[in-house]
C-alpha cells in the first residue's frame, strides 16, 4: 500500500491528489492520509487550513485508517533498523523537484508537495473532469462568475495571478519575494500581446486594491474580485477559462493553468518557485513540458 500525506493549501492538496490518482492509474493500492487536517493538529498552526478537496463536487478519495498509517509511522526500532539496512525505509520525503522512483513504489508512506507536472502530466485530462467546482452561494456572484467565464471564452483572454499577502510577511519574504517581479509580468504580458494585440488580461490577487492602482487601463485589464473565503477557489475556475495563463510562484495559479483545456493555450510560470530552490532551465523544460519559463529579470529561458 502507498499512503500519501495531504497537507497545505488547495493547490498543494490538488497536487497530492493528482499523484494519488496517477499511482492508482498504475494499479497501485494508494490511499490518502488526511490526519493533518484534524482540529487537534490545526489548532497548533499559525495559519490553519481546511481540507478543501472536499469542496469539489463528487470528488472521491480513499483515506487510510489509523492502523494503516501506524504500520508505517509507528514501526518498532528493530523493524526500522532492518528496513534501513535493506534500503526500504517506511517513509519517503520529497527532497528535490522530481523523484521518478515514486512511480515504482508499492509499499511506502510518502510526504511532499509534488508540484512538478511530470508526475501527472498524462493524467491532466482526467483531473480536469474530476475537479468539478461548486457554484457560488449567492445568485449575483454565480451570475457574475458565469458572465466572466463566457467573456473569457469569447475573447483573447489571459489570466494573471499576483500573490502578495502572506508572501510579503517577513517570515515568508526571503523565501518567496523577488521572483515574480515587474520585469517578469511585463515580459509575460508582452509575449501574449505580440501574438494577439487584442489580448485582455484578467488580474487575480489577494490584494485587488493594489492591482487597481497599478493597472488602470480598463480596456486592457480587468481586476477580478469578489470570490473570497471558502469561495476563493472559484478564481481558479475562472483562470482555467482564459486562453492563456501567467502564473505567480503559487500552486493555486499553476492549477488554474493546468485545468485550462484550450489546446492552443500558452502557460507562463516563473523559472523558480522558491529562492532556496535553484532551477536549471534545461531540467525545468523537461519537467514542465510546454510551459514558457521567465526569470526574475524578465528573460525567457
Amino acid at each position: 500500500m502507498i499512503i500519501i500525506r495531504v497537507m497545505g493549501g488547495l493547490g498543494n492538496q490538488m497536487q497530492q491528489f493528482a499523484l494519488y490518482e496517477k499511482l492508482r492509474s498504475l494499479g497501485r493500492e494508494a490511499k490518502l492520509d488526511l490526519a493533518w487536517f484534524h482540529r487537534s493538529n490545526q489548532n497548533r498552526l499559525a495559519a490553519p487550513r481546511e481540507l478543501e478537496l472536499t469542496r469539489f463536487l463528487n470528488l472521491t478519495m480513499e483515506a487510510c485508517t489509523n492502523a494503516e498509517r501506524n504500520r508505517f509511522l509507528k514501526r518498532s526500532p528493530v523493524v526500522k533498523a532492518l528496513a534501513a539496512l535493506w534500503g526500504t525505509p517506511a517513509v519517503f520525503t520529497e527532497s528535490r523537484m522530481y523523484h521518478p522512483e515514486i512511480l515504482e513504489f508499492t509499499d511506502r508512506y510518502i510526504e511532499g508537495y509534488f508540484a512538478c507536472e511530470k508526475y501527472y502530466a498524462d493524467r491532466l485530462e482526467t483531473l480536469r473532469h474530476l475537479f468539478v467546482f461548486p457554484a457560488a452561494g449567492r445568485e449575483d456572484r454565480r451570475l457574475y462568475n458565469m458572465e466572466l467565464m463566457n467573456e473569457m471564452e469569447e475573447r483573447h483572454s489571459v489570466s494573471v495571478h499576483v500573490r502578495r499577502g502572506d508572501y510579503l510577511e517577513p517570515e515568508n519574504a526571503a523565501l518567496f519575494s523577488g521572483i515574480t517581479t515587474d520585469a517578469y509580468y511585463e515580459r509575460a504580458m508582452s509575449l501574449f500581446v505580440a501574438k494577439e494585440p487584442r489580448t485582455h488580461f484578467y488580474l487575480f490577487s489577494d490584494d485587488p486594491a493594489w492591482l487597481k492602482e497599478k493597472y488602470t487601463n480598463r480596456d486592457r485589464f480587468t481586476v477580478v474580485e469578489g470570490n473570497s473565503g471558502r469561495e476563493s477557489m472559484l478564481d481558479m475556475q475562472l483562470m482555467s477559462h482564459c486562453r492563456g495563463n501567467i502564473c505567480a510562484n503559487s500552486t493555486f495559479s499553476f492549477w488554474g493553468a493546468r485545468l485550462n483545456a484550450h489546446p492552443d493555450k500558452m502557460c507562463v510560470r516563473p523559472l523558480v518557485m522558491r529562492n532556496n530552490q535553484p532551477a536549471d532551465p534545461a531540467e525545468m523544460h523537461e519537467l514542465w513540458k510546454g510551459w514558457t519559463l521567465i526569470d526574475s529579470g524578465g528573460r525567457v529561458v
